[in-house]
């Protein structure tokens, strides 16, 4: 298997950062969340970011035809404990 590594610091490839982005992460940063790639040394935050590019985010899609991009977020928070609530 060739693996084409993105972060050497965390070993985290290519492949994980595409999946993580098909899975919903649009920007470095939430891939940095969910596998701390580019929390080190942040050699590879221009990689992952290439590999992001500029398509394919719900949440991007939804600022670009000007619509609030926490939409779903809105509806989330509605269902959560008072005490979640109130926190935000």
């Amino acid at each position: 298997m060739n693996r084409v590594y993105v972060c050497s610091c965390f070993g985290i490839t290519e492949t994980q950062v595409k999946e993580h982005a098909a899975a919903g992460a649009c920007t470095p940063r939430q891939i940095a969340s969910v596998s701390k790639a580019g929390t080190d040394c942040g050699s590879c935050v221009r990689r992952i970011q290439s590999l992001l590019g500029r398509g394919g985010c719900p949440r991007r899609e939804l600022l670009d035809q000007g619509a609030p991009a926490l939409v779903e977020l809105d509806a989330a928070e509605s269902t959560a404990p008072p005490a979640l609530r109130n926190a935000a």
